[in-house]
């Protein structure tokens, strides 16, 4: 085997090119990523209350996700551009963390996977929840950004 059939995204002369996917059968695609963002106890109980002095958090964190998700290709310089027919993007509460389990779905229907639009998602929705809550706390972490699962 190549070096070019080992790594798609590597061409002959070990330059980065975008995977050929013209060949590859059109299907029904999903993916879950999940990720932290981990917080104080009192930072999570303002946001819960709904009293964060940037307005509603979880909105924006939630909207955030799903307009980063369709933008995806854009951000990440060897994705493919994909017609999404779902996002979902949902936080919730985790007492024990304590902050936010953050969830993103994606679906489509092409010739290649949408995991990078949900760990897209995840990541900008985490962002956007640290910025929204930044004055109630500058120490929160976001952590164990990953795929959860994939259909082909």
């Amino acid at each position: 085997m190549t070096q070019e059939e080992n790594l798609t995204h590597l061409n002959s002369a070990g330059e980065a090119r975008m995977v050929d996917v013209s060949e590859k059968a059109v299907s029904k695609r999903s993916a879950i990523a999940q990720g932290e963002i981990k917080m104080r106890r009192e930072t999570l109980e303002t946001i819960e209350a709904g009293n964060a002095p940037k307005g509603d958090v979880l909105a924006t964190a939630r909207l955030a996700g799903i307009m980063a998700a369709k933008q995806t290709s854009q951000l990440i310089p060897l994705c493919h551009s994909l017609p999404l027919q779902n996002v979902q993007v949902e936080l919730m509460a985790d007492y024990e963390l304590p902050g936010y389990q953050i969830r993103a779905t994606t679906t489509t229907t092409a010739q290649t996977g949408v995991e990078m639009e949900s760990l897209t998602a995840v990541s900008v929705a985490a962002l956007t929840l640290y910025d929204m809550a930044k004055a109630l706390e500058k120490t929160m972490i976001i952590q164990s950004i990953r795929l959860i699962e994939k259909t082909k």
